[in-house]
C-alpha cells in the first residue's frame, strides 16, 4: 500500500463542463490535485522515474498536476485523482529491467537472407521480361 502524506497534496476544485445541466453550471465538481514530489518521501531513483513518467503535468515547480473531471460528483473526481496519484506512483516504483545487448545468431542470419532472397525473386518475378 502506498502512504501520501497530506502535506505533499494540495486540492483545488472548479466548475467542470459536461453533462449535469444546470447542477454544473453552480457547483465545482472538478477535481485539481497537486502533488509536490519532494515532500513526498520517495527515493531518488524513484523520483526520477516518476519525473520522467509524469511528462507534461510536472510544472517547474516539482508539482505533479492531476485533473479529474469525469464525474459529476466532486467525491468521486477526488478518488479519481487519487487513483491516477497512486497508479502514477505504482509505475514509477517498478524498476525497469535492464536491456541485455546480443547479437543474431548465423542460422538466424542466415535465415533473413534466404527470406530476402525468396522475397526478391518472387517480385522480380513480376516484372515484364526485356525483350
Amino acid at each position: 500500500m502506498i502512504d501520501i502524506p497530506d502535506a505533499a497534496l494540495s486540492w483545488t476544485y472548479l466548475r467542470a463542463g459536461g453533462p449535469g445541466g444546470q447542477h454544473q453550471n453552480k457547483t465545482e465538481s472538478a477535481v485539481q490535485l497537486r502533488y509536490n514530489i519532494a515532500l513526498g518521501g520517495l527515493p531518488q531513483q524513484v523520483i526520477a522515474r516518476l519525473e520522467k513518467l509524469a511528462g507534461k503535468r510536472l510544472t517547474d515547480s516539482g508539482d505533479i498536476i492531476i485533473e479529474s473531471r469525469n464525474h459529476r460528483s466532486r467525491l468521486m473526481n477526488t478518488n479519481s485523482a487519487l487513483r491516477k496519484l497512486k497508479d502514477l506512483i505504482v509505475l514509477a516504483l517498478v524498476e525497469p529491467k535492464r536491456r541485455k545487448p546480443t547479437r543474431p545468431t548465423r542460422a538466424s542470419r542466415e535465415k533473413r537472407l534466404i527470406s530476402k532472397k525468396q522475397q526478391s525473386e518472387k517480385k522480380s518475378g513480376r516484372k515484364k521480361p526485356l525483350i
